[in-house]
């Protein structure tokens, strides 16, 4: 019975493990994909991404990402 007990200690400690490293990891992963995708926008915008800007012709053009599929451009 204490080996049973033991192995379900293992269990429930294994779950939290690995419930921490999701919670951990998911919003470093949104924030790169968000990351990714605005970079995309800039380049398929023409521009070129110079630390947080999209610089286009000397120029800061900013790039609105509404979703992962459209990019708006204001300049």
């Amino acid at each position: 019975m204490k080996e049973a007990a033991g192995e379900a200690n293992l269990t429930v400690v294994a779950i939290i493990l690995i419930a921490v490293v999701v919670a951990v990891a998911t919003p470093l992963i949104n924030s790169l994909m968000k990351s990714s995708t605005w970079k995309s926008c800039c380049t398929d915008a023409g521009g070129v991404v110079e630390g947080s800007k999209c610089m286009l012709n000397g120029s800061d053009i900013r790039a609105n990402v509404t979703d992962g599929k459209n990019c708006t451009y204001n300049d």
